[in-house]
């Protein structure tokens, strides 16, 4: 038989030993050239490390870039919509864990280039990542390097 007491202390302990629910997984939408493998590349690292991702073919990339308000200066080689925020080219998911975290208000992040051991490029990491940060009035500052 269970005292009161007993109940008591045991409490915290089922609390505790509920299955904890997952959040759903992000949702992203990339656009990318229709022939561009390293996109697809980029699209499949980022479903490894848990998002949920639509690829769309688009040959208006530059178009969709700025009129999300990514500089030229900053593009890359595909553009992807995360919640309210743009991701421009091969950024690692670190950053993009931190801006979704942080929720910054800023347009988006941008690795501009195709830089070599980025995410879904090929080829060794030749020095570090500057991830630049899109500001509302499309100036760009340091969001963080990797």
């Amino acid at each position: 038989m269970i005292t009161r007491r007993g109940l008591l202390l045991a409490a915290p302990a089922l609390v505790v030993a509920r299955p904890l629910r997952a959040a759903p997984p992000t949702a992203v939408t990339l656009h990318k050239s229709p022939e561009c493998g390293c996109c697809e590349g980029y699209a499949s690292y980022l479903r490894q490390h848990g998002f949920t991702v639509t690829t769309k073919p688009t040959n208006e990339l530059a178009e969709i870039s700025r009129k999300a308000g990514v500089p030229s200066d900053l593009q890359g080689c595909h553009t992807a919509f995360i919640g309210d925020y743009v991701v421009d080219g091969h950024v690692p998911v670190e950053a993009v864990n931190k801006l979704l975290a942080e929720r910054p208000a800023i347009k988006g992040i941008a690795l501009p280039g195709m830089p070599d051991g980025s995410p879904g490029m090929g080829g060794a990491k030749t020095g570090p990542f500057v991830i630049y940060a899109i500001g509302q009035n499309g100036q760009s500052s340091i969001f963080m390097t990797l």
